[in-house]
């Protein structure tokens, strides 16, 4: 891989959740690394069994030189506001297992009275050698930017350093405007979902890069650009190595033009 570009991983929900169960996540990984992916991000709600899942995606990206993201589908804070000291372990311990860099999660239901867990989180995050990676999801209470600012914001007061994963499509779902979310983020990013979004009668949903309602490109240049990137839309054919292929030449040109 080059110097002068960010990583491109593939995160493997963007298979489909119904045929990664039946697969499992490691035959879309090692598809995902003859595609030519730099690394996946491990999904924990599509675990079927993590005790063998995890070390087997674990061998299969030290054989072929992946890079690994783990998402834990839990909040870090539960629905009362307080540190779901639980679902942080079993996040972290998933991380570690799978040998994973960066873990992934949202803050759940954080909110005014949860400031005082933060100097807990600092030290639980202190023994650990994995990065934890804060995502906007597509909830009012941990995907808008006014949530996440307030968090990032009282998380640096209490010594808490945290970098973002920013998803570009998620703020569709929250009402937000991704460009002045990205201006407004992009010192605190680190990892960045690539999704395409399109209105559908009564919702948002998911689409390809080149499909999407929403300037990507623009959204993109507005972000740190050696950070690492991952597709995490709908890839589907007949030929999904072919499919898969094309969407990560994409996100490259991409970055190239940017």
């Amino acid at each position: 891989m080059s110097a002068s570009r960010p990583e491109v991983l593939v995160s493997l929900s963007s298979f489909g959740a119904a045929e990664v169960r039946r697969r499992g996540q490691a035959w879309f990984a090692a598809l995902a690394a003859e595609a030519g992916a730099d690394g996946v991000e491990v999904r924990g709600e599509l675990l079927n069994e993590a005790q063998a899942e995890l070390p087997a995606i674990a061998a299969l990206a030290a054989e072929r030189g992946l890079s690994l993201v783990y998402s834990s589908p839990e909040g870090l804070w539960n629905g009362q506001g307080a540190l779901d000291e639980g679902a942080l372990a079993r996040g972290l311990a998933a991380a570690q297992v799978l040998g994973a860099g960066r873990l992934k999660m949202a803050i759940g239901g954080y909110g005014r009275a949860s400031a005082p867990s933060l100097p807990a989180l600092a030290q639980r995050l202190a023994e650990e050698r994995v990065e934890l990676v804060i995502e906007n999801d597509q909830t009012e209470a941990a995907g808008t930017l006014a949530a996440l600012q307030a968090f990032f914001e009282q998380a640096g007061a209490a010594g808490l350093a945290l970098g973002m994963t920013f998803d570009m499509g998620n703020w569709h779902w929250t009402g937000e405007d991704p460009l002045q979310a990205a201006a407004q983020c992009a010192p605190r990013v680190r990892y960045v979902h690539c999704k395409g979004v399109q209105r559908q009668p009564g919702q948002w949903a998911a689409v390809p890069l080149a499909a999407s309602a929403a300037p990507w490109r623009a959204i993109l240049r507005g972000l740190p650009r050696q950070v690492p990137r991952a597709i995490e839309y709908p890839l589907q054919g007949d030929d999904l190595l072919a499919v898969t292929r094309q969407q990560l030449d994409l996100v490259r040109s991409a970055e190239a033009c940017a």
